[in-house]
C-alpha cells in the first residue's frame, strides 16, 4: 500500500515523497527512486525520436521502480501510451493513468477478451488463434477496443509470421478494423553494427507498406539510438527510462534513477589471515576493519557479486560507498548480509547504524550488473520487497 509522506509545504501542494514498505528501522535498506529522473529520461528519448510518439514500458513493476507511482508521474509528464507484459499490470496502469492507451505485450490468454474490454486494454496479438478470438469477441460484444499485431522479423520469440501479413493486411480495408498498431522487436539493438538490425528494419519497412495508415513501432530503448529509420511512428523505451545504459559501447546519456542504501549493523576488527564469511572465501591480507551490511541476495543483490576463493577472473571487485569512499565487497554475499573492507577509512568514519550506498553516489546499475555477471535489467527487477521504498518528486 502506497502512503504519502507529509511535507512541510502547504497542504495544497503535492507531497514531494511517496513511501511504501516497512519503516526504515524495521528493515535493512532504503531504496530511493527519483521520479523526476524517470520523466527527464522519457522526455530526452522523446526529443531524440521526434516526430515519432514516445511510449513507456512499465512492465515488471516498472523494472522494479514501482508501476503505479512511475506510471502516474509519466502520465503527468505527458506520456499517453504504456506497454506492460500482463493483464494484471494493465489494471495497475489503468488505475494510475485512467486516460492512457495500454498495450499488453504477452498477448491474449484463451478467454481473456472480456477482461481486456473491462479495463480498455489492447492485446499485442502474436498468433492467428489470438487474432481470431479477439475478432470474434469484438463482433459478438460490440466492443470497439483496438489491438496491436506483433510480427516476428528475426528474433524468433513472439510474433506472427511475416507470411501471414498479407491476409491480415486485408483487414485494414474494412471499416472499424481495430488494428491500432503493428510492431516487432529488435533482437540486437544494443549492438549497432549487428547485421540483424538492418535485416529486421528492412523486413518491418515492407510490413509498414502492407499496413499503410496503421501506426508502427520498432524501436526499444537501444533501438532509438539506431537513428530515424528505426523510429517509425512510435518508440517504446523501457530500461533506459530507469537509468540503464541503452548504448553500452558509449557513455550513458540517461540520468541515474535509483539509490540503494544498506544499514551497517556491525563494524569488526579482523586479524591478518582471518577469514570472513561462508566458505572462508576472503582472508584478511592485513589487520582489517570490516563493516557488516544488512542486505544480501534475498534483497536482490546478487550472490555472484561476492568474492570466491579463486577470484572472479577479469572482473573488478564489487564496491559500495561508505563515508564518500568506495570500499570493496569481501567474501561471499549471504542471504541477508554482506561484508565491506573499510580499512581505508579513518577510524570511526563508519559505525553501527550508518548507511553504505550499494547503488548511487557514482555506482551505477550497470556497474553492479558487471560485478554480478548479468545486465542492468536483472539488477533492477531483482530488488527485493524488504526495502523501505521512497519515491522522490
Amino acid at each position: 500500500m502506497l502512503t504519502k509522506t507529509p511535507s512541510a509545504a502547504p497542504a495544497a501542494t503535492v507531497p514531494q515523497e511517496i513511501t511504501a514498505g516497512p519503516p526504515e528501522l524495521e528493515t535493512g535498506g532504503v531504496l530511493f527512486i527519483d521520479l523526476n529522473a524517470i520523466v527527464f529520461n522519457w522526455r530526452s528519448l522523446m526529443q531524440r525520436a521526434v516526430p515519432a510518439d514516445c511510449a513507456a514500458v512499465v512492465k515488471a513493476d516498472a523494472y522494479g521502480c514501482g508501476i503505479e507511482p512511475v506510471t502516474a508521474e509519466l502520465a503527468k509528464g505527458g506520456c499517453r501510451t504504456f506497454f506492460v507484459a500482463h493483464l494484471a499490470e494493465a489494471r495497475q496502469v489503468r488505475a494510475a493513468a485512467p486516460e492512457a492507451v495500454i498495450y499488453v505485450l504477452n498477448g491474449m490468454a484463451p478467454g481473456s477478451s472480456p477482461i481486456y474490454a473491462s479495463i480498455d486494454a489492447r492485446p499485442v496479438i502474436g498468433t492467428m488463434a489470438e487474432f481470431v478470438e479477439w475478432d470474434a469477441f469484438r463482433r459478438a460484444s460490440g466492443w470497439l477496443g483496438g489491438a496491436a499485431l506483433h510480427f516476428d522479423t528475426g528474433m524468433n520469440r513472439l510474433g506472427l509470421s511475416v507470411n501471414e501479413a498479407p491476409a491480415l493486411a486485408a483487414r485494414v480495408k474494412m471499416p472499424d478494423h481495430g488494428i491500432a498498431l503493428i510492431m516487432t522487436h529488435l533482437a540486437c539493438a544494443e549492438t549497432p553494427g549487428h547485421d540483424l538490425n538492418n535485416a529486421q528494419t528492412e523486413a518491418f519497412r515492407q510490413l509498414r507498406y502492407l499496413f499503410r495508415g496503421v501506426s508502427a513501432s520498432l524501436a526499444n530503448s537501444s533501438g532509438i539510438f539506431l537513428g530515424p529509420a528505426a523510429h517509425c511512428d512510435m518508440v517504446r523505451p523501457g530500461a533506459a527510462l530507469y537509468g540503464v545504459n541503452p548504448t553500452p559501447a558509449a557513455p550513458n546519456l540517461m540520468e541515474p534513477v535509483i539509490t540503494l542504501r544498506a544499514r551497517i549493523v556491525q563494524v569488526r576488527h579482523v586479524e591478518r589471515g582471518a577469514p570472513v564469511g561462508y566458505g572462508a572465501a576472503w582472508t584478511a591480507p592485513r589487520a582489517s576493519r570490516v563493516a557488516i551490511v544488512s542486505v544480501g541476495y534475498a534483497d536482490g543483490y546478487h550472490r555472484a557479486a561476492g568474492s570466491f576463493p579463486a577470484g572472479k577472473k577479469g572482473a573488478a571487485p564489487a564496491q559500495a560507498v561508505v563515508g564518500s569512499k568506495r570500499c570493496p565487497v569481501i567474501g561471499r554475499i549471504s542471504m541477508d548480509l554482506m561484508a565491506l573492507d573499510i580499512s581505508a577509512l579513518t577510524e570511526g568514519a563508519a559505525k553501527r547504524g550508518d548507511f553504505a550506498t550499494l547503488i548511487g553516489d557514482g555506482i551505477t546499475v550497470d556497474e553492479v550488473a558487471d560485478w554480478s555477471g548479468t545486465i542492468g535489467y536483472e539488477v533492477l527487477t531483482s530488488l527485493g520487497r524488504r526495502y523501505r521504498r521512497v519515491w522522490m518528486r
